[in-house]
């Protein structure tokens, strides 16, 4: 497979917001960088209203420039399965790429593929973010199962979920690669720049709790930790910068019973990609206290910017945190997150730590995910 590739990503892309987009975006602007004829088909309708927990799907950025991204795929109509999954088996792709993060997704993605399939030339390869939900359902394992057995490749970004793999399928070819960095958000700016954007009192510290907010994440737990005595009289602020896609009652009841008040500074509107910079660059620290994980998208947006992380043992995050070295990986306990704040500022860790993961996140480069594809697919001789 010297000559160029024709790849199809179906998935998330612009106009829709989020990760999903982000990394879907990235990965075909790797393969065009190669010179390989790559392209995205993105939903027409992603999430049924009913579905989405969010204030809107759609992005207010501009669309990105010199990435083709075609409006076609209707998650809920099986007509627009049909004929999309028809559509492409025509274009005949070498390579199918497909990012599964939830059931819901499986029946629209796997008849697509199936279709595809028929061609008898397209490699079908999933990059698996969660084969077994969060939040469980009835029917995920039903659901992800039909979803495994539609294509011929894995890649899995955490062990965790390479494990979770094994138990739908033990033949396949199964690729361990973890989440590239996320250097789509522009280059780090000073702290005090960032912070003047945001309107922040640059005589605080800033601790930043970045993204989506569900309950698996552990927005509580770290609530909870700034509560403690021990955090009552420092200057250390939590900067929480994210969309409720959950109740935020039980949040904001956190905040009052503490007397959190003037501890907390929340920006709860989605942060488009333009913005995000200002967050990471004006915070000391990232803390990521989630109760369940796999990989988080959030590790390496803070990798880009070079920003030491307290993360929870739980799931794949360990993998890419190494404990003492670019930030503390604790048990998902409030104590225990308070504890490593204040060894934080303590011991003055931010500079080593920020050195640290400018080292770190050399590992994770799109070309290497570019690799693992095709060694998924069994294109050996790809030249990287």
């Amino acid at each position: 497979m010297t000559d160029p590739l024709k790849v199809v990503l179906i998935g998330s892309a612009h106009p829709l917001r989020g990760g999903l987009a982000n990394f879907n975006e990235r990965l075909i602007r790797e393969y065009r960088k190669r010179g390989d004829h790559a392209f995205i088909y993105t939903f027409s309708l992603q999430y049924p209203s009913l579905l989405f927990p969010g204030k809107t799907q759609l992005s207010s950025e501009p669309a990105p420039a010199n990435l083709p991204v075609y409006i076609k795929v209707n998650s809920i109509n099986p007509w627009n399965w049909v004929s999309v999954g028809l559509e492409l088996k025509r274009q005949n792709p070498d390579l199918v790429l497909v990012k599964y993060w939830m059931p819901f997704m499986a029946p629209c993605f796997s008849i697509i593929c199936r279709i595809i399939k028929k061609n008898r030339h397209s490699r079908i390869i999933s990059i698996i973010d969660n084969i077994i939900p969060h939040e469980k359902k009835p029917f995920d394992r039903f659901l992800s199962g039909f979803w495994v057995r539609s294509v011929d490749g894995f890649i899995a970004m955490s062990h965790a979920v390479m494990n979770d793999l094994e138990t739908f399928d033990k033949s396949k070819p199964k690729i361990f690669c973890p989440h590239p960095l996320y250097d789509n958000f522009g280059d780090p700016v000073p702290k005090e720049v960032a912070q003047k954007r945001l309107g922040l009192d640059p005589g605080f510290k800033y601790i930043l709790f970045f993204g989506f907010i569900r309950d698996y994440k552990g927005l509580d737990l770290l609530l909870n930790a700034f509560a403690d005595e021990r955090l009552s009289n420092t200057n250390i602020r939590l900067l929480i910068a994210g969309e409720f896609y959950c109740d935020p009652k039980p949040y904001i009841e956190i905040i009052a019973r503490h007397n959190l008040e003037e501890k907390v500074i929340m920006s709860n509107d989605f942060i488009p990609d333009s913005k995000v910079l200002n967050y990471f660059c004006a915070a000391d620290l990232v803390v990521q206290p989630y109760k369940t994980a796999t990989q988080s998208g959030v590790t390496q947006i803070a990798y880009h910017f070079n920003k030491p992380m307290i993360i929870t043992n739980v799931g794949g995050l360990a993998e890419f945190v190494p404990d003492g070295k670019v930030g503390y990986v604790v048990e998902p306990d409030s104590t225990a997150i308070a504890s490593a704040i204040i060894r934080f500022y303590s011991e003055n860790r931010e500079t080593a730590f920020s050195y640290e993961a400018s080292i770190e996140k050399q590992k994770y480069s799109w070309s290497r995910m570019v690799q693992a594809i095709a060694e998924a697919a069994g294109f050996e001789d790809l030249k990287i």
